[in-house]
């Protein structure tokens, strides 16, 4: 029986539990899991400012999103009569029902502050820079995609905060010029939020929309690999001692930094799941409209904008905003800098980048706290 095992076990790792730098270069180039690390890494990444987690917390976060909206699916029926009941039935009748929609709603929360903090990580070492164009482009994706995970996700309980937050948001997307009201149809498959609505948001959250998520991931992981791994100063103090192109084994280094962030964030995100539920307000009522109808958070700078003007808020300025970072590589090709925060060489374009999050952040702040009934401006958050 114990022969039998070690012929299991030799079949599926067919390293040892390494001992030597050899072994470890070898585990790491045979395992399908490892084999998404470079086998060596400059030591100047394994410093916690480096990357700050942000990456392998936000690769975290979407494990835990997928195991819970798993369990989630077993329990959930995308109907307006039921769908709220489903929800209901959470917190009486599926076991640790509760716990699990507080893990997938704040670690969808958590997923998106966490993913745009990586976009501005990256982008202020200058991790966008020849020859990571392609993976740039990609983590916009990401971005987007998360966002457009978020946001179908939240009609899903069918209450009268999914139900208006998805009804504004679809107001916005309402106002593009000639797209607005095909893509209004497309998006709810009816003019107003229904049961069509509910059925299309459902699938594309549990389906379309998981599918192109890990799609990009997997090409942003190789593409970090082949890239040449975490965008690092050539001239970092912990690599002067060392001789040029000096590398260290990503294993034990760097593969045990990642699973102790891993089990942090799974530990923070489980102990915030149990001391804050989940909110969910009465059934959907859509003769019932709140005052004011409020976005998710995170679409409520654009919501914001929106209110001073439709189309130049609402769609020109988020529009042109994804686009010029798609393309910002492609324009801002000088290596000076890179792999450093704040250079002097690269000071006004982190400036301008500053600014811009800043400016969103502050109209996000507004919308969220500083308005109140018929979108008047609050002296003081209500």
């Amino acid at each position: 029986m114990r022969n039998l095992l070690k012929h299991i076990q030799a079949s599926i790792f067919r390293v040892g539990w390494p001992k030597d730098e050899r072994a470890a270069t070898k585990a790491m180039v045979s395992s399908i899991t490892l084999h998404v690390h470079p086998p060596k890494v400059r030591p100047a990444a394994l410093k916690f400012r480096a990357s700050w987690a942000l990456g392998i917390i936000s690769l975290v976060l979407a494990g835990a999103l997928t195991a819970t909206g798993v369990y989630l699916m077993f329990y959930y029926y995308p109907h307006p009569d039921v769908a709220w009941r489903s929800m209901k039935d959470l917190a009486f009748v599926v076991p640790f029902g509760v716990v699990t929609r507080n893990l997938h709603r704040w670690g969808a929360h958590a997923m998106v502050a966490i993913v745009t903090l990586h976009m501005l990580r990256v982008f202020l070492a200058g991790g966008y820079k020849p020859p990571r164009e392609a993976n740039w482009v990609a983590g916009v994706a990401l971005w987007v995609l998360t966002l457009a995970l978020s946001f179908t996700g939240y009609l899903l309980p069918w209450d009268q905060l999914a139900y208006w937050a998805v009804t504004v948001g679809a107001n916005m997307a309402g106002a593009i010029p000639w797209l607005g009201k095909p893509l209004r149809i497309l998006l709810l498959g009816d003019l107003t939020v229904g049961e069509a609505a509910l059925l299309r948001f459902y699938v594309l959250h549990c389906v379309l929309l998981p599918l192109l998520l890990f799609g990009f991931v997997g090409f942003h992981l190789f593409r970090v690999r082949k890239d040449g791994g975490l965008v690092v100063a050539e001239h970092d103090p912990a690599t002067l001692n060392a001789k040029p192109g000096f590398r260290i084994p990503s294993w034990p280094h760097l593969v045990y930094r990642e699973f102790l962030v891993g089990l942090v964030t799974t530990a923070v995100l489980l102990l915030l799941s149990l001391i804050a539920n989940a909110p969910l307000e009465p059934l959907a009522d859509p003769a019932r409209t709140p005052n004011p109808a409020k976005a998710p958070w995170y679409f409520l700078g654009i919501q914001e904008l929106a209110h001073w003007s439709a189309f130049w808020g609402g769609v020109f300025v988020p529009a042109v905003t994804v686009l010029g970072l798609a393309a910002l590589p492609y324009f801002d090709r000088h290596m000076d800098g890179v792999g450093r925060y704040f250079p002097k060489e690269r000071r006004v374009a982190s400036t301008l980048f500053l600014l811009l999050m800043t400016f969103f952040a502050v109209v996000t702040v507004i919308g969220t706290l500083f308005r109140g009934p018929a979108w008047a401006l609050m002296r003081w958050p209500s």
